[in-house]
């Protein structure tokens, strides 16, 4: 008999997904919230955190015009397709203000925490699962 892989043991998996891409490179940008969509329906525990020029994405009324390829969906609706999947979206607050955004009033709603440094650290860092973007 063979063993069943550890990723299918049904046990909650932590996954984050840090997210340094933004507007200047939109090709990079559907994928996380995709991938995150599917992990999360896999019953994986899925957080986006969003630093560096990702913070961007975050900013309301970006997302809403901003597609990954010609003729394709928009950001938002990406990101409303994480947050239904249950995707928990962290924005680095040490970045924000290099942006010149304002946690209190520049942020779509779908933001889940404006976060430290040390919050991304202690994602990853009980995190089973780390990749960037």
């Amino acid at each position: 008999m063979t063993k069943q892989p550890d990723y299918l043991d049904g046990d909650e998996q932590t996954v984050v997904l840090v997210m340094t891409s933004g507007p200047s490179t939109p090709a990079r940008c559907a994928t996380p919230f995709y991938l995150g969509s599917v992990l999360a329906a896999m019953d994986a525990d899925v957080h986006l955190f969003f630093t560096m020029e990702g913070v961007k994405l975050m900013q309301k009324g970006v997302a809403e015009g901003l597609q990954a390829m010609e003729g394709g969906k928009y950001l938002i609706d990406f990101i409303r397709d994480a947050k239904r999947a249950g995707v928990t979206l962290h924005v680095c607050d040490p970045a924000l203000p290099g942006y010149g955004l304002d946690p209190a009033t520049d942020l779509i709603d779908e933001v889940d925490h404006v976060a430290r440094a040390s919050d991304l650290g202690d994602l990853m860092l009980r995190g089973d699962k780390v990749l960037s973007f």
